[in-house]
């Protein structure tokens, strides 16, 4: 019998996030917390899941990276042509999630969606492995393939084309969430949890408690 949902519980046992430790601003919240799941030697602290929908409200989500975060908000890389890439054309809306387990947290962002400048896209790009260079030319993301083949055809075809300095493909580039509203959740005893949310009001923020 395959393993029943229900029966596998665990109990959630975090520290306290009450309002008189909490930061007065969100991201110097998200930079104390981001900072100690890197600290826990996490496997992907940087792991986030991406949630979109379309023009006719249809969600999607899936798992991006982090690859960098200040006030102006979080950016990701993809395909511009992508499955969330046209998503975020017709709707540039978004939110993202951290789930960090072994600290029993969650961060939620909502915010809305513009692409990064040029040059932050070809920096960034410029910084990746070369084997990731090759794949975001050869991979048409989200496009129904053949098979696993035509794939590795089109990298071995990309690697003599480009032996060495890959260009930033067009269609290629950076995403920045810009929030507007934050909501920390920190897990506790009996499913009491702690929910801190942040809403953009004006040039600042309100906080306030979330029932759990």
């Amino acid at each position: 019998m395959p393993p029943n949902p229900a029966d596998l519980r665990h109990e959630y046992e975090g520290p306290a996030l009450l309002e008189k430790d909490a930061a007065e601003d969100p991201f110097d919240q998200f930079a104390v917390w981001f900072a100690e799941a890197v600290d826990a030697a996490l496997y992907e602290p940087t792991a986030m899941t991406l949630a979109t929908a379309d023009a006719e409200g249809r969600p999607s989500a899936r798992i991006v990276l982090l690859k960098e975060y200040d006030r102006r908000g979080f950016v990701f890389y993809t395909n511009y042509e992508s499955r969330k890439g046209r998503e975020m054309a017709e709707n540039p809306r978004a939110c993202l999630l951290f789930f960090w387990d072994r600290l029993h947290r969650q961060v939620r962002i909502d915010g809305t969606v513009e692409r990064t400048a040029e040059a932050e896209a070809d920096a960034y790009f410029a910084s990746r492995p070369y084997g990731a260079r090759i794949g975001a030319w050869a991979s048409a993301q989200s496009r129904e393939i053949a098979g696993r083949e035509e794939l590795e055809v089109r990298v071995r075809a990309l690697r003599e084309k480009y032996p060495e300095s890959v260009p930033r493909p067009p269609y290629w580039g950076g995403y920045r969430v810009r929030p507007v509203r934050f909501e920390f959740w920190q897990g506790r005893s009996d499913r009491l949890h702690d929910r801190l949310a942040y809403a953009k009001e004006g040039a600042g923020w309100r906080r306030y408690r979330l029932a759990p």
